[in-house]
């Protein structure tokens, strides 16, 4: 039996559209930019995950809510997704807690209005908040929005969520990817979704 051995907590990192749960001892990660994560865990079972979705951006109409628009199509895949992967590993929904993280208006650069068609952070958030709200978990501590990215690092050891602010050459990057998807699906459809 090896008396050395390594303690540190293993890491993974998601990108967009990607979810991760456990009920061991890994470190999740992630890049964001516009996009959002929510983490969420059942402090009792010691079950948690993080997703990372990029939503829509087009504004839902006034008469229906972001929730049930098309525009929270992507967001509503990933949020019960991950529910679904907590439950399975043993998670009881009564218990679940969320923290949620981005939404940074990282594409104000290439906007000339405030209520920019780029701002897809702020749809990203006001999607997670009312969903979160519909499902009745409550969101004990969240860093949202601002026109900034962030790397998060979600600990399982006491479900805390530690964050870093990118640096600008990261922001640029992130800021370039998200726009070179959006240009690309507002040419080819009408109604522009992300992931």
């Amino acid at each position: 039996m090896n008396s050395h051995q390594d303690l540190s907590p293993q890491r993974v990192s998601i990108g967009p559209g990607e979810i991760y749960s456990s009920a061991g001892a890994t470190v999740i990660q992630t890049l964001l930019g516009s996009c959002v994560a929510a983490c969420m865990y059942d402090p009792i079972n010691k079950v948690y995950g993080m997703n990372h979705f990029l939503l829509a951006i087009q504004k839902a109409k006034s008469k229906s809510t972001l929730l049930n628009s098309r525009e929270g199509y992507y967001g509503i895949h990933a949020m019960e997704l991950l529910i679904n992967a907590l439950l399975k590993k043993g998670a009881k929904r009564q218990n679940l807690k969320a923290k949620i993280f981005g939404g940074g208006n990282v594409l104000r650069q290439f906007s000339n209005n405030q209520q920019s068609f780029y701002d897809i952070g702020r749809y990203n958030i006001e999607f997670v908040v009312e969903y979160l709200k519909n499902e009745r978990i409550p969101i004990v501590a969240s860093s949202v929005g601002s026109d900034y990215g962030r790397i998060i690092f979600f600990d399982p050891s006491d479900f805390s969520v530690y964050q870093k602010r990118i640096s600008h050459a990261q922001e640029v990057s992130v800021a370039s990817e998200e726009l070179r998807y959006v240009e690309t699906k507002k040419q080819n459809v009408g109604q522009v979704q992300l992931w």
